[in-house]
């Protein structure tokens, strides 16, 4: 499986790249949603979060985190998001696991929210929803 990131990282596509290490790559992000959106991408091709080694799962966040903070510096955003969509279903189009880091600014225009569903459960299914999940990490 050879995705466009693979492409990018064996620089058979152009981008502008932010950071190189032997196990990671960040760029910038094609569409920018907003000024400075960072993707912070394995070099290796893992399809989505469920596939991706702890050790590495571990330095792509710490490099994330090393980004957020350049992002920080060079453009004084509001906030930023950090998103992984994995998963069709979640809005993953490039099937090689990645996180976007996206600066937030006062008056930017990009939309993200999730729906707060929390007047429509009860205190039962929290905890049979935690219940599940906490059987799932034995």
């Amino acid at each position: 499986m050879s995705t466009i990131f693979s492409k990018i990282i064996a620089k058979e596509i152009p981008a502008h790249f932010v950071y190189e290490d032997d196990l990671v790559v960040a760029f910038l992000d094609i569409s920018q949603a907003t000024k400075g959106h960072t993707l912070v991408v394995p070099k290796a091709e893992y399809r989505d979060i469920f596939s991706v080694p702890d050790d590495l799962a571990a330095h792509v966040m710490k490099i994330a985190v090393k980004m957020a903070q350049a992002l920080k510096t060079a453009f004084d955003p509001a906030g930023i998001n950090i998103l992984s969509n994995n998963g069709e279903k979640s809005g993953q189009t490039v099937f090689h696991f990645h996180l976007h880091l996206i600066p937030r600014y006062e008056k930017d225009d990009a939309k993200f929210s999730l729906k707060n569903n929390m007047s429509n459960l009860s205190i039962e299914d929290y905890r049979e929803r935690a219940r599940l999940i906490k059987a799932a990490l034995l």
